[in-house]
């Protein structure tokens, strides 16, 4: 009898010690209240570690519910990691690695998601924002995420721009603010000009429909952030324009015109008015001058 209340014991205690392990190790996320209480100021709340909380916040980043994902995950941690929030390179770099792998999560056509994907770009763009002020990636990581957006813009099948139910999706704007961002780095070599420009024409004759949203414009951004580099390549930049003016001509002529190839026409052309406008509120010298007088050109001979 003795024995069996001993092994009883020893069983009860076994279960109480792993009941409270798993609880430690695996904390209740904290509510839609918790956080919202958290957006009236954007401080970290008191006791709290910020890696812990951001990678809670991480994974509200693919939530269907727009204040969720949008208001509540991304905006604090837009907030957080562009702001005072003391931060090691080492989370810099958990973040960095866990969205980056985000970006080639799920590819079933229509499903949410793409809301992982695309929110996953936007807050990488946020961090290579950071690199550029307070440097953390090193080329090596840099490289990296380089070809991981220009490998997303390209495969993203989900183009939808907003969802009444969802809210924003956004992935090609999302992509594009990210490349905005690794355009003004440093460490952009010359080869790797040219295959930004690539992905983005690929990327504006490969949708299926105009674009509604404004992606023209931030894809306009990127290559504007291209243009005022002092190594810019003027001569890949021509090139590529060139390129890109006569698939606007040969979609155009199209016969019978099909909603697929005046989509073609339709995004090039108002990717090209938004990279002048953009240029136009830019002081231009030298090889950008003389790009930016280019693309009028292009407009004019559409």
């Amino acid at each position: 009898m003795i024995a069996r209340l001993s092994t009883l014991c020893t069983l009860l205690l076994v279960l109480v010690l792993a009941i409270g392990t798993a609880a430690a190790a695996d904390p209740v996320p904290h509510d839609k209240s918790y956080w919202q209480a958290v957006l009236r100021d954007y401080a970290v709340p008191p006791g709290e570690k910020p890696l812990a909380l951001a990678q809670e916040l991480s994974a509200l980043l693919g939530s269907p519910d727009p204040e969720l994902r949008d208001r509540i995950a991304y905006s604090i941690l837009s907030v957080w990691l562009s702001g005072d929030v003391p931060w090691t390179d080492a989370e810099l770099v958990t973040l960095l690695d866990e969205w980056q792998a985000n970006l080639r999560v799920g590819t079933q056509p229509g499903s949410d998601a793409v809301l992982k994907r695309s929110f996953s770009a936007l807050c990488l763009a946020v961090l290579a924002e950071r690199d550029l002020k307070t440097p953390f990636l090193g080329p090596e990581r840099y490289r990296s995420l380089l070809n991981a957006a220009l490998a997303y813009l390209s495969s993203e099948h989900d183009l939808r721009g907003y969802d009444e139910r969802k809210g924003w999706v956004h992935a090609t704007a999302h992509t594009a603010d990210l490349l905005a961002a690794l355009a003004r780095h440093p460490a952009l070599q010359p080869a790797e000009q040219n295959q930004l420009l690539a992905a983005i024409a690929r990327r504006l004759s490969t949708a299926p429909e105009v674009f509604t949203q404004g992606e023209q414009d931030r894809l306009a951004q990127a290559v504007t952030a291209l243009l005022l580099r002092p190594d810019l390549d003027a001569t890949a930049f021509d090139a590529w324009l060139t390129a890109l003016r006569a698939t606007t001509r040969q979609s155009a002529r199209t016969r019978p015109l099909t909603s697929a190839a005046l989509a073609v026409v339709q995004n090039n052309t108002y990717f090209l008015q938004a990279l002048y406008a953009r240029l136009s509120m830019q002081t231009l010298e030298g090889r950008a001058a003389t790009s930016g007088a280019k693309v009028l050109d292009a407009l004019r001979g559409r």
